[in-house]
């Protein structure tokens, strides 16, 4: 059987992004003017990033089992170009994850976890994104 762990991160990605899109995952208005963190300098340029962001925030949860808005701004933290002065890490944007998250529980593929701290992948959710594996798995 082939899961998430067998196939291309990014193939696997914006297949899903295509799926969610297909789903009916709503992309808020605000989306195309806010950046995706402090360390960028200015919005997202890609058409899809909304459904891209959504599909990974699924793929982590995937793997790392568990996540939350504080674990996701970690993960999509980078650097921050200050100039003369040394780079720092910055966290990403907590809006949009937050926003994702929200949708994806609306959709049935997360739901909020037993204790209340983050959210877990529902059987729904694991079978998307097993399902779309195996179809990129036979493309490429």
């Amino acid at each position: 059987m082939v899961t998430v762990y067998d196939v291309s991160p990014k193939a696997l990605i914006e297949a899903v992004a295509k799926k969610l899109k297909s789903m009916g995952l709503e992309k808020p208005e605000f989306v195309d003017y806010v950046k995706s963190g402090a360390h960028r300098e200015r919005p997202p340029e890609q058409e899809d990033f909304w459904w891209i962001r959504s599909a990974s925030i699924l793929r982590k949860a995937y793997i790392k089992g568990r996540v939350g808005v504080n674990r996701l701004r970690k993960e999509y933290a980078k650097r921050k170009n200050r100039g003369v002065k040394p780079e720092h890490s910055k966290r990403a944007g907590g809006k949009i994850i937050r926003k994702a998250l929200q949708e994806l529980e609306k959709l049935g593929l997360l739901k909020k976890a037993e204790d209340g701290k983050g959210r877990v992948l529902t059987p729904k959710g694991r079978s998307l994104l097993d399902n779309t594996a195996k179809e990129v798995a036979e493309v490429g």
